[in-house]
């Protein structure tokens, strides 16, 4: 039993990582009542559930349940308060792990992402054409498929990662697109950055949290510090013709997207 919150995970069985515990639960979660239970955990909140001290190595992946008691009894999650019999209010213990959870679950969506090759075609097709309209449909789309980010728990930066990493997972399938991460540029770092040789073609992509749903203004501001920070002076060096700046203001699974169209003379 672990009464630590801080406490590392700690492997009980020698063949089997706790990271890969992680993973199972996360492959196991669908889109029902254990998504939400997902939810609610890497929001700060606790969800209760039975647990077993008693299973043997051969037992853990038989039921989803059973990776409850395995996350449990590695530290992945720990108990609120005591016990009342085998019933447990368990959470998520700190941020480190939490981070792991969050890694797991990108992991899993670029996996599912790779497999719809249409929506995927739609969104960037969509992005290089500076359909803003579209691309915030198909985002919003693709926001409903994951775990939610709430208001509590974490800061206004790791959101912003949060919702950065998914847009990362949909654009890294894309062939021909020189794709960067928090590249540096101008006179700061650029959430995202694209380069279209053969079409000389740029994007610049600043995504933003949008606190209290604040979509038009957040947007604004993604644009503002584009221009300010000058994240485009090293496409139009590159010899772009044409480059596409976006805001994206996400909150919870909505988002709100503004594109501004710069013509390189």
């Amino acid at each position: 039993m672990i009464d630590d919150k801080d406490a590392a995970p700690k492997n009980y069985w020698i063949n089997t990582s706790g990271n890969d515990v992680v993973r199972h639960f996360i492959e196991k979660m669908g889109n029902g009542v254990m998504k939400g239970e997902m939810e609610a955990l890497i929001d700060g909140k606790e969800v209760e559930k039975e647990i077993h001290e008693d299973l043997t190595y051969h037992e853990i992946y038989d039921s989803v349940n059973h990776l409850w008691s395995m996350l449990f009894m590695t530290g992945y999650l720990t108990r609120q308060e005591p016990a009342d019999g085998d019933r447990y209010k368990l959470v998520i213990p700190n941020l480190e792990i939490r981070s792991i959870f969050i890694r797991q679950i990108m992991a899993m969506f670029k996996k599912e992402v790779s497999k719809d090759g249409k929506l995927l075609e739609s969104f960037c097709n969509a992005l290089e054409q500076g359909n803003a309209a579209e691309v915030e449909k198909l985002f919003s789309s693709y926001l409903k498929k994951s775990i939610s980010t709430r208001d509590t728990f974490v800061q206004k930066t790791l959101k912003e990662n949060f919702y950065h990493g998914i847009l990362l997972g949909i654009l890294g399938y894309k062939d021909g697109w020189i794709l960067k991460s928090n590249k540096e540029s101008g006179n700061g770092y650029s959430d995202i950055w694209i380069y279209d040789e053969e079409k000389e073609l740029g994007i610049i992509i600043e995504v933003k949290y949008a606190e209290e749903s604040q979509f038009e203004v957040v947007c604004r501001e993604a644009i503002a510090q584009i221009d300010k920070n000058r994240y485009a002076e090293e496409l139009r060096e590159e010899g772009c013709h044409s480059i596409l700046k976006y805001g994206i203001a996400c909150y919870k699974k909505r988002c709100q997207v503004t594109v501004v169209k710069e013509k390189v003379e």
